[in-house]
């Protein structure tokens, strides 16, 4: 008898709900500190000037090399490191990282300088290692449970950048030149609250508890100390996975799962390379500020963004409604690539309903492809194979996210802006 099937089948569902909302708030603590960031770029853009620091490009092309870099280092490792503890580290790194940023800014009364400058971009290079720690952590571990953890998990991803967009447009009706304290302060709490939830709450939960014991059933090794935190013993388990060679001898690399899965990673890295060549750098930095909403625009546009993205990763909990054919969601992506000369012409020569209504489109098609696809792909493997896959698919969508960013520097050719 597997060890998972000590758990009797009514217990599994229950703490269902519970999960659902605490993978939301992870979800959230895993981007919101990086999206109070990105809703704040007006207010880096004026305490160092985009002319010659160009903030709203810069910050994000430090960030990416550094969660990149060491998600490429935990994937390859993937099978060896512990996920607790990964995860763990990772929600630490963002609260030290978020109270840091917190105290410079208070420290130096928000003015700019070079000097000011470093330290924020070395505390945005944190926060890149912490995203790695965490995204790929949790996004491996629940691939195999069920999909409505990885769905509302990617839900809270998008709320943090909804949740600091209508932050950032109350403080502004309010205060006009407020600074970024409030959006600090916040997220520093959620970083507090998600080491909380995910150190003491998470692995006591029933239903979470069985799907970590069917993992290590089946031979995983990431799991072991969630289950010694929730008081389960997994060395029956661990005989158990020795005793089954057939099992061991099944058991696909990390290389078999990219081959089998490329059209799911091109998914991924297709879809942020686009995304991230237009937000938040173009939105900033290449689009009028003379439409009748002045100094409100970008603003608006980002939190429009931030809005649909977060609605439309709820769309495909409506089966009716999500795409789960592999060449649909490849054709799909690729026709964002249209994207690129409509928000060309429309900040050439469109109005702003025109761009509103656009950047609406972007972040809709953004948050509904990934839930598809990051739901899609780990089905029919088993527990360590669909952590590995969580893992791999995780480091494409970083891969396109730097891409995008890198690409998002093209826009500048021939503007006024310079180097």
């Amino acid at each position: 008898m597997a060890i998972a099937d000590t758990i009797e089948a009514p217990t599994r569902l229950e703490g269902k709900y519970g999960a659902i909302v605490v993978c939301w708030i992870l979800g959230l603590g895993s981007l919101v500190s990086w999206s109070s960031m990105l809703t704040i770029e007006d207010y880096y853009s004026l305490v160092f000037p985009k002319r010659r620091y160009h903030p709203a490009r810069m910050l994000t092309l430090v960030y990416q090399p550094f969660a990149l870099g060491t998600m490429a280092i935990l994937a390859y490792n993937e099978s060896k490191i512990d996920t607790r503890k990964r995860n763990l580290t990772g929600y630490i790194l963002f609260f030290i990282s978020t109270l840091s940023l917190l105290v410079l800014d208070l420290v130096t009364s928000g003015k700019g300088g070079t000097g000011n400058y470093i330290g924020v971009c070395a505390i945005v290079a944190a926060f890149g290692v912490a995203d790695a720690h965490v995204q790929g952590g949790m996004v491996g571990d629940l691939s195999f449970m069920c999909p409505e953890f990885i769905q509302t998990f990617l839900a809270g991803l998008a709320a943090s950048g909804a949740l600091t967009s209508a932050l950032r447009l109350i403080t502004k009706a309010v205060f006009e030149k407020s600074s970024n304290v409030l959006f600090l302060a916040i997220s520093t709490f959620f970083e507090f609250l998600c080491i909380f939830l995910y150190a003491f709450i998470f692995p006591r939960l029933p239903i979470v508890k069985y799907y970590r014991t069917k993992a290590a059933s089946e031979g995983s090794k990431t799991v072991s100390s969630d289950l010694a935190a929730a008081g389960i013993q997994t060395e029956a388990a661990s005989r158990e996975v020795e005793a089954d060679d057939k099992h061991q001898r099944q058991r696909l690399s990390s290389k078999q799962l990219f081959f089998q899965n490329t059209d799911y990673a091109l998914d991924l890295f297709f879809i942020y390379v686009l995304t991230l060549s237009i937000f938040p750098g173009f939105l900033f930095e290449n689009t009028k500020s003379h439409h009748q909403l002045g100094s409100w625009y970008t603003l608006v546009l980002v939190a429009m963004y931030n809005v649909w993205d977060l609605i439309s990763r709820y769309i495909p909990l409506v089966e009716r409604l999500k795409l789960k054919s592999r060449k649909g969601l490849l054709f799909a992506t690729m026709s964002r690539v249209l994207f690129i000369p409509a928000f060309y012409f429309t900040a050439k020569y469109g109005g702003q309903g025109w761009m509103i209504m656009l950047i609406s489109f972007l972040g809709l098609t953004n948050g509904y492809l990934t839930v598809c696809v990051l739901t899609e792909a780990p089905k029919g493997y088993k527990g360590p194979e669909q952590n590995a896959l969580g893992n791999l698919l995780v480091l494409c969508l970083l891969g396109g996210i730097f891409a995008g960013v890198s690409l998002d520097w093209l826009w500048l050719i021939g503007s006024n802006e310079q180097f």
